[in-house]
């Protein structure tokens, strides 16, 4: 596919529903009212020359290539600033516009430099592109006199160039190329809304600056890319196209990062990635990128990928590599012994929320239709289990109501136990715009996060509370708007069960519900409570978002009903600006739930006992499926280590580092007689495996991705499967081996068998998706056109249904032992387990997990900001570097889990939510104390790791 260019508009599309016809170059143009002429002119391709303009950020007018003439008017303005109105006649090239724009085009010459040739921008500099575009043939004022590529040393009579800022691994700033169009400073700040950058100095003087003058790394500066993408020059551009030149073709992809699902363009040399540019058309991105989705993709190119396939006999060996059809054979032969030998029950597998719908959807099929049992289960067993459970009880629907773009209409938004501008940087971006452009903030978390106070928002409300009381505080807020007459009404007679309203209603008013009386359980001053349940319900369109700091919880279920009754109460369901949003982790945890990775459910969320359902799937695999549900990854564990569980196989997951109470998920896996690891790396997991598959990167595959809205996208193969084979086919063959008669040729014949058996995605195919980019599920005969807002009419259970929700302490309490309350969450640079970004430069931003703890609890105990510390729980214990913040409150510490040496998850206990076994990684009672290095079982952990990665080199394995 060649290089594909996307069109610049110039200025934002306006959003009136008036039209206003106007004359552009004598072709005659309807627009909505406000367009810019630039914008109109677009429209009906007359490309005005421009510089500091660029359709994702606000007009500016200060290069001046834009003049235009409108006749009857005086002067030539700016079309990019200048709005349409009804019959003027605009001239967008005249003699008179074309002398001035080469006059404004030979001042940015003369104060540039000309090594056109050279520059790693030649080709696609838009600098270069307007000179060409205006005429411009000489210079008149040559190119060696002082201007703002020279910096002043005071005190000194000479003057040196600015060098150029190296100092980011992923792109370079060189100041002599810079034109100060601003359009990096602005995209900072109204796209990203981090305010790192600004223009300092005056006339020749003035330049982009990070800060307070400080390099880009020691800047605010997010890396998330907006400045680079931004620049249309050289002064700001990716190393990577500085060492290998420009892209010759491209191809549009969806991210592997986390659930927003971001749309990028990887743009290519043969077969050599050159950079990810985001997608202006991606509808859950809009163009916008972080840090990881943007620049940290080279993992999928890192020494330390597995390409061949290996096979050792027990765990204690090397690995041996061998061919895919030994390693496959392998695999099914012990497979194949082991459930002769201990029965048809005794084998499952763990699908991925990385891998493609497609590849999820084969793996639960290969677990059904070839060992014969529902042992299959995913990552979503520990993030979001809840949400299913929770949404599906109160809606119908086990998923998010709206669509990212919904937040543009709220007024108010609550954000309860996640930190989107860290786990989820491009919604958290849109919702700091929405927040500068006047909407409110409720946030309930544990922690100061970045929404709490940052450049130009701040917090309405901050309810700090005690981890482990999101239910309390949750009913508090119900409590507050039942009892002062804040719900509504009308909404809840017209759809939902009236009864169980009333039911509720009198339960969350009763006293003991109250802000005042679960203030001592929650720690959460009862006006602020008030003040939030009251802004929540009579602020306007309500939204909340949430994450896994509502689901891994012992009450995480109930957290989610109580949410949704918080939503149903007010009437905030079914139009834009409002809704339940779950942000879900990974990039297609929404998609492996939704293609049946849960024992008990087929695609679709279909319990395996319903005879219509599972004779279907009967039909069309031509295999008789077992009609009981299977075991729970935490099952697994305790069947295996009862011994009547051996065999495993995972796709793309690292339970070992991400799952709970590590002591207990390595005995598990101890205790099997074969463990199948597919995966890029020899991850954590590896350690106990048998046979290890290589994966495939999403830069090596077709499929789709689901991400948290719903939104169904495509994957696109941009290079060769480096280790042979896509995860699909390496199932594929798997399933082959072990009998099942599968014969797919290419991801599209996947996808048309989940349309076929699955009623939300009915018409939903590859075809499809090339017409309209994306499209959000259940899109089907009732829905042809895909569903972005839910519940608009009626709920899809019918009437929503409301669920009293007793606030039940969880087991995990503190005390004189165990006085602090550990919390965990994910930082910017880093993602899940790390096995990706530990392999990128991201590194550089945080080479470990450190351990917060407030001033107060740090003198306490003697510490002082990055001594060692010693982290002890009831399961375990490890150590960590502190860091002294007060972004954490008095007895609580917050962790991340990004570093498997770090082993945060030795700490974490087994309790989990009483409905969906999600583990409690948010609450765990530890103490903490000065230490002097790494514990025992860190440095057990850190010989066992560098044993189990042993490969056996090619003479050994031949002997």
């Amino acid at each position: 596919m060649p290089l594909i260019k996307e069109i610049d508009y110039g200025t934002s599309e306006a959003k009136s529903g008036k039209t206003v016809t106007l004359t552009i170059d004598g072709r005659e143009v309807s627009v909505p009212e406000g367009t810019s002429i630039m914008r109109a002119a677009m429209e009906i391709g007359i490309a005005i020359p421009k510089l500091c303009a660029s359709d994702n950020i606000k007009a500016f007018g200060s290069c001046r290539l834009c003049l235009v003439e409108v006749e009857g008017r005086g002067g030539l303005p700016a079309s990019c600033t200048t709005p349409v109105a009804s019959g003027i006649a605009v001239k967008t090239s005249t003699p008179r516009l074309d002398a001035m724009r080469r006059g404004i085009m030979e001042l940015y010459i003369s104060d540039h430099p000309l090594d056109c040739l050279t520059c790693s921008a030649n080709g696609d500099c838009e600098l270069q592109a307007m000179a060409g575009a205006v005429g411009l043939r000489k210079v008149r004022y040559g190119s060696e006199g002082r201007n703002h590529v020279f910096a002043r040393n005071a005190g000194r009579p000479n003057e040196d160039w600015k060098p150029k800022d190296k100092s980011n691994p992923y792109f370079t700033y060189d100041p002599s190329k810079c034109i100060v169009c601003n359009r990096c400073v602005r995209a900072c700040s109204e796209v990203q809304g981090t305010f790192a950058l600004t223009i300092e100095g005056r006339g020749f003087d003035s330049r982009v600056s990070p800060g307070m003058g400080e390099a880009y790394m020691e800047s605010e500066c997010v890396s998330c890319g907006a400045c680079v993408q931004a620049c249309p020059t050289a002064t700001l551009i990716e190393n990577s196209v500085i060492e290998i030149g420009q892209p010759e073709h491209s191809a549009v992809t969806t991210c592997a990062y986390c659930g927003v699902g971001c749309s990028f363009k990887a743009e290519m040399r043969g077969e050599e990635i050159v950079r990810m540019v985001p997608w202006k058309d991606g509808k859950a991105n809009h163009g916008h990128s972080c840090i990881k989705g943007r620049f940290a993709y080279g993992y999928a190119l890192h020494r330390d990928r597995v390409l061949s396939p290996m096979i050792r006999k027990k765990i204690t060996d090397p690995w041996t590599e061998v061919s895919w059809e030994e390693a496959i054979a392998y695999a099914a032969s012990e497979f194949k012994r082991i459930q002769e030998k201990y029965g048809r029950f005794s084998v499952g597998g763990i699908t991925s929320s990385r891998c493609t719908i497609e590849e999820t959807y084969l793996v639960q099929k290969l677990i059904r239709a070839g060992f014969g049992n529902n042992n299959v289960d995913t990552c979503a067993r520990v993030c979001h289990s809840p949400t299913g459970y929770g949404l599906s009880q109160a809606f119908g629907t086990s998923a998010g109501t709206q669509d990212f773009d919904s937040v543009t209409e709220a007024d108010v938004i609550l954000i309860i136990g996640c930190n989107p501008t860290d786990a989820h940087p491009v919604v958290g971006s849109q919702i700091k715009k929405r927040l500068r452009e006047g909407a409110k903030l409720i946030v309930i978390d544990p922690r100061k996060t970045e929404l709490v106070r940052s450049p130009h928002i701040e917090a309405a409300y901050h309810l700090p509370l005690r981890p482990g009381t999101n239910v309390a505080i949750v009913t508090a807020l119900a409590h507050v708007i039942v009892k002062e007459g804040l719900a509504n009404e009308a909404f809840v007679r017209a759809r939902c069960d009236w009864d169980e309203y009333e039911d509720w209603a009198a339960f969350v008013t009763e006293e003991r519900n109250s802000p005042e009386a679960v203030e001592k359980y929650t720690g959460v001053p009862a006006p602020l409570v008030r003040g939030a349940a009251r802004l929540y319900a009579t602020g306007g369109n309500a939204t909340i978002y949430y994450g896994l700091g509502v689901t891994e919880h012992s009450q995480g279920s109930t957290t989610v009903m109580a949410i949704a009754n918080l939503a149903m109460a007010t009437g905030n369901l079914g139009r834009r600006g409002v809704g339940v949003n779950p942000l879900r982790g990974q990039n297609n945890v929404q998609g492996s739930c939704d293609m049946g990775s849960f024992p008990h459910e087929f695609p679709g969320y279909r319990h395996v006992s319903n005879d219509e359902v599972r004779h279907a799937f009967e039909k069309e695999w031509g295999v008789a499926l077992d009609a009981e549900p299977g075991l729970r990854i935490p099952n697994m564990f305790d069947a295996a280590i009862d011994g009547v569980f051996k065999g495993l196989y995972v796709q793309g997951e690292d339970i070992l580092q991400s799952d709970p109470d590590i002591k207990h998920v390595s005995a598990g896996l101890g205790a099997m007689e074969c463990v199948v690891v597919q995966d890029l790396f020899l991850n954590e997991t590896a350690h106990y495996a048998h046979v290890l598959l290589p994966g495939a990167s999403f830069l090596e595959k077709d499929g789709c991705f689901i991400n948290a809205e719903r939104r169904v996208q495509r994957v696109r193969r941009v290079m060769s499967p480096k280790a042979g084979f896509a995860d699909w086919e390496a199932t594929q063959l798997f399933a082959k081996a072990m009998g099942c008669d599968w014969s797919y040729s290419h991801p599209s014949e996947i996808l048309d068998e989940i349309a076929r058996m699955t009623p939300a995605f009915k018409n939903i195919s590859y075809a499809r998706l090339e017409k309209d980019g994306s499209v959000q599920w259940p899109c089907n005969d009732a829905a042809p056109e895909g569903m972005p807002i839910m519940h608009i009419e009626s709920f899809a259970r019918g009437k929503g249904k409301f669920v009293i929700t007793e606030y039940v302490p969880t087991e995990e309490r503190s005390g004189p032992r165990f006085p602090l309350l550990l919390t965990t969450g994910r930082i910017l640079s880093q993602y899940n387990v790390g096995a990706q970004t530990r392999r990128t430069e991201n590194s550089q931003w945080h080479p470990e997990d450190v351990l917060e703890i407030n001033p107060q609890d740090a003198e306490m105990r003697g510490v002082r900001d990055g001594d060692w510390v010693r982290v002890h729980s009831r399961a375990g214990e490890t150590t960590l570097h502190a860091k002294i913040t007060d972004r954490v409150a008095p007895g609580v510490v917050y962790t991340t889990f990004h570093h498997p040496l770090c082993q945060t998850n030795v700490v974490t206990t087994d309790n989990s939510d009483w409905a969906t076994n999600c583990p409690e990684y948010k609450v765990t009672a530890v103490q903490v104390s000065p230490s002097n290095g790494p514990t025992d079982w860190q440095e057990r952990y850190r010989e066992m790791s560098e044993l189990s990665r042993r490969v056996a080199p090619p003479v050994e394995a031949a002997e």
